[in-house]
């Protein structure tokens, strides 16, 4: 049984991510609440408690952003998490292979995140994916690849506590999902059509450690007409050879050990 979670820490957890996933422009004390469920006078004082700590910085414009302790408890823990030079080699040739965008995204409880984009040669591209984007396990190539290699109990526990339908529609439905699962099972990869923003395409295979564990996946996007069911065997193809030399590069640099 899953210990209950402090509503405290998880709501700067919440933030700090929200904080991640607009690291760009920032957020303010309204757009941080809201995105993360937190009531704007909680959001407020947590955030102003996490700016004395060094962990947010907020400008003078009043929008918020991640602080300079971020990026030092980032760099410590890179030598424990850190698989992203391996990973760009491996989604770098992707790109230039397939002439798609491709990532690299992991696992982290419940979600992915994308930690490595590069662009291919194709001049339309899909920008549903950039690097920090998470989406729940089922959702996008990524996620879906990873959601398929799952233990069957897992899946189930996971199904049955949340209900992707509210966000992200009627085609993430539960029986839908499952489906899903099982198209990818069979392939080996995933593929999404369209259901995230139509007219953008996804594809995904899973990345494993030395447990066998879906930890990553390597996944590429583009626009509907370049997923052809003519070329998508072939996309998935290129997709598992480069998704089982990612995982013999990191299982024998110690990154997969689980």
């Amino acid at each position: 049984m899953s210990r209950p979670r402090d509503p405290v820490v998880a709501r700067v957890g919440a933030l700090l991510r929200a904080m991640s996933q607009h690291s760009a422009e920032g957020l303010t004390t309204t757009q941080a609440a809201r995105h993360t469920g937190v009531p704007r006078p909680s959001a407020h004082r947590l955030l102003t408690a996490l700016s004395d700590e060094g962990l947010v910085d907020r400008e003078e414009t009043g929008r918020w952003f991640l602080g300079p302790e971020t990026y030092l408890l980032g760099a410590t823990a890179s030598s424990r998490y850190d698989v992203s030079p391996a990973a760009r080699r491996v989604v770098t040739e992707l790109a230039e292979l397939t002439g798609e965008s491709s990532f690299f995204s992991a696992r982290r409880g419940a979600e992915t995140i994308c930690l490595v984009r590069e662009d291919g040669s194709f001049p339309l591209r899909s920008h549903v994916l950039h690097e920090g984007i998470r989406f729940p396990l089922g959702v996008a190539s990524a996620g879906l690849a990873i959601l398929s290699h799952l233990q069957d109990r897992e899946i189930d526990t996971y199904l049955s506590s949340v209900d992707l339908r509210a966000n992200w529609g009627e085609v993430h439905a539960a029986d839908r999902l499952r489906r899903s699962v099982e198209r990818t099972r069979v392939n080996g990869y995933s593929t999404n059509p369209g259901l995230i923003v139509e007219g953008s395409w996804g594809m995904g295979a899973a990345v494993f450690d030395r447990l066998g564990r879906p930890r990553w996946a390597l996944s590429l996007t583009g626009v509907e007409s370049r997923f052809s069911e003519a070329r998508r065997p072939s996309l998935g193809k290129t997709l598992l050879t480069a998704s089982h030399r990612l995982t013999r590069m990191l299982q024998d640099a110690g990154q997969a050990d689980g």
